[in-house]
């Protein structure tokens, strides 16, 4: 399609341009975040960043991450870097919208904050909810305040070295997802945008949601009642964003800590049920039982606390960076991001055999696991070659302030491609 370009000039920066950057760049690119340590908020930061090569980066597909911008967006842009990148004096961009590879930003999650604070406090008690606007219900199961030594002993049958060293953490109350989120759920999100969703709720329409996979995403496994995978983390970050936005409840990725302490379930054993691998069939799918791929959720027997498939069927996103333990005791930890990879993957999978279905037992994430993703650029959304790779939410008894909110649920911006 030809593009007839205005004249030199022809743009309103307030009207024309403002709007392509606040949207689409200034997210990770401003105020609270400088990624790859570009700002394009400011006349000077945009100087800086060289106007022909922020716009060499649009026009090539490059960024914004996800999605290209629309053919009018890309002709603004354009027409008024060709004129001189003028700037009006003083002016200063807000933090970005839902653009930009989902950097959703602070006013938008103080808007979510504010819908879940209004709700009355829940005792923590199992409770099961429907995702509003569906028929879709998933189960969250309480998971009481706790101490508990994580990582294995050294005698442990199959321990890798990373597991160690064993260390005490105590824990706040929270609720986690009864199994994995499954296809039904999360292809809500997956494809609301696209199926043209319209909620009249800014605090849902404007989260993130994915771009349209160029696959089928389940490779041919099944899809009613099978959990959802190969998402990176910042997809499930955003799922976590947007249920909550929908709900009026927080949802964010278990830390390790909470995650390995729900898999344990009270115990100090490499399975939660001893140390038998023999009877890793009655909980989990594995290499020994899966037949070669997922099976439905929930299908095996749950653990003590009623969690079901923590080990086995698909490996779960944590939210924490993947890094050595230093064997210090802490108190409900979090591994904060400072690299795109390696995020922390738990639990196992229909893939492995019983030594890597342990409670203990840590994977890195790896950018390998898009090595053959059509999408070019790479996309932020899919890990298609992670088929073994899933998520479960967890709901923390106490409301988090905006910041922490703001911090999880943009954890895996431009980190996972």
């Amino acid at each position: 399609m030809l593009l007839v370009l205005p004249a030199f000039g022809a743009v309103d920066f307030s009207k024309d341009v403002q709007p392509v950057l606040e949207q689409n760049c200034t997210g990770c690119h401003g105020g609270i975040r400088q990624l790859g340590g570009v700002r394009l908020d400011s006349a000077s930061g945009f100087e800086r960043a060289k106007p022909n090569v922020v716009l060499a980066a649009v026009e090539s597909g490059r960024m914004p991450p996800g999605e290209r911008l629309s053919a009018p967006d890309q002709t603004a842009l354009r027409t008024w870097v060709m004129a001189g990148a003028a700037w009006p004096p003083g002016a200063v961009l807000a933090t970005g919208g839902a653009g930009a590879g989902g950097a959703d930003n602070l006013t938008l999650v103080r808007r979510i904050r504010a819908k879940i604070v209004e709700a009355a406090p829940s005792e923590l008690k199992a409770y099961s909810a429907t995702i509003p606007g569906s028929d879709v219900a998933f189960q969250m199961v309480p998971i009481p305040a706790g101490e508990f030594q994580m990582g294995s002993p050294d005698a442990e049958a199959g321990r890798r070295k990373d597991e160690g060293p064993v260390h005490r953490v105590r824990l706040e109350p929270f609720w986690m997802s009864a199994h994995e989120v499954s296809w039904d759920e999360y292809r809500l999100f997956m494809f609301a945008k696209q199926a043209g969703e319209t909620t009249k709720d800014d605090r849902v329409d404007a989260v993130s949601r994915p771009t349209r996979p160029y696959v089928e995403m389940s490779f041919g496994m099944g899809i009613n009642g099978f959990p959802a995978i190969s998402m990176t983390q910042h997809a499930a970050n955003k799922y976590a964003e947007w249920l909550s936005a929908k709900t009026g409840q927080y949802y964010r990725l278990p830390t390790e800590a909470e995650w390995e302490y729900a898999c344990r379930a009270g115990s100090q054993t490499a399975y939660p049920w001893g140390d038998d691998a023999a009877r890793l069939g009655e909980f989990a799918w594995f290499d020994d039982n899966a037949d070669g791929k997922y099976q439905k959720i929930a299908a095996k027997k749950p653990n003590a606390w009623g969690l079901y498939d923590m080990l086995g069927n698909v490996m779960e996103w944590t939210l924490d960076q993947y890094k050595p333990y230093t064997g210090e005791a802490a108190v409900s930890p979090r591994v904060k991001s400072t690299a795109p990879y390696p995020h922390a993957v738990r639990g196992g999978s229909w893939a492995d055999g019983a030594e890597k279905c342990r409670c203990a037992t840590r994977v890195p994430s790896d950018a390998s696991w898009k090595q053959q993703d059509p999408q070019l650029p790479k996309s932020i959304w899919y890990h298609t070659d992670a088929q073994f790779l899933g998520f479960r939410l967890v709901r923390p008894a106490k409301v988090p302030s905006v910041e922490e909110m703001y911090a999880a649920w943009n954890n895996g911006v431009e980190r996972d491609h």
